[in-house]
């Protein structure tokens, strides 16, 4: 599923792709990885649950299609990744403002562009259930503090990306039954108000400026036929800085790969941008 944005569609320039997808383990998801980087060829990948420790992360088999690689991995759960064309100027894993945090959750790279840089996020938002509870409460101060560094990193005035794992249904067009959602981490009120307060900064999510279509979704759960009856959620996001969002050719969905043998419960994400790198 691709979205073109008519009034960039007609521009003729370099694109830069960056794309977001939670693996769900990228030790067992190595082959479609590697078949969908030489599919799509996107510039800049955010990786979320890479669910093993640095050490253990495929690398070469990614360098080996040209790619450079960080990391911010833990045992078993969570961990996300960094892969780009362009090389890094700076990376900086952890999110601010929880000191006690030992969650890998956030990473942040910096390329150079022919004017200026871009900053991309790869984030894993806290999934929060069973809300209420600690965990919700770790979610939405979570939300908080991303939102604090929105905040700060706008202030640059630069092409900014958010991208990743939300784990936020936005709104009704975003998950197959809206009612049976509605006391779940993911879609309650105050999940959709934090991640409305990213938008108010000036943030704008990247599919919905191209396609205000519903039933655009990103994740089916594996338990009850959900990919084949189309039971999904759209908790997959690009969040742009109005520096990128100026910039913005298309948007698309790959959920043709979670047809694949051994899937991931998300598919890929991504953007085009039109911006040239140096």
């Amino acid at each position: 599923m691709v979205c073109h944005l008519p009034k960039l569609s007609v521009m003729v320039g370099p694109e830069m792709r960056i794309a977001t997808w939670n693996v769900n383990s990228v030790r067992q998801r190595i082959e479609p990885l590697l078949a969908w980087l030489k599919d799509c060829s996107p510039d800049i990948v955010c990786l979320q649950e890479i669910k093993c420790v640095d050490d253990a992360f495929p690398r070469l088999e990614i360098e080996a299609l040209g790619y450079n690689v960080v990391t911010h991995g833990q045992k078993t759960f969570n961990g996300v990744a960094l892969l780009s064309k362009l090389p890094f100027d700076e990376t900086k894993s952890g999110l601010a403002g929880d000191d006690e945090d030992a969650h890998a959750r956030f990473l942040e790279g910096v390329v150079t562009l022919k004017r200026g840089v871009m900053r991309v996020a790869c984030l894993y938002l806290p999934n929060g259930n069973p809300a209420p509870g600690d965990k919700y409460t770790y979610k939405l101060k979570w939300m908080s503090r991303l939102l604090e560094y929105s905040k700060e990193r706008l202030k640059a005035e630069e092409p900014l990306v958010l991208a990743g794992d939300f784990n936020v249904i936005p709104a009704a067009a975003d998950v197959y039954n809206p009612a049976a959602w509605v006391d779940d981490a993911l879609f309650r009120p105050a999940t959709r108000e934090a991640f409305q307060a990213l938008l108010g900064l000036g943030l704008t999510d990247a599919l919905r400026a191209a396609s205000d279509e519903p039933g655009l979704y990103t994740f089916w759960d594996y338990q009850a036929g959900a990919w084949q009856k189309n039971w999904g959620l759209r908790i997959d996001h690009l969040l742009l800085s109005p520096q990128a969002s100026d910039r913005l050719v298309d948007v698309g969905i790959d959920s043709y790969v979670r047809a694949w043998e051994k899937p991931s419960d998300h598919v890929p994400v991504w953007a085009d941008l039109d911006l040239e790198t140096a």
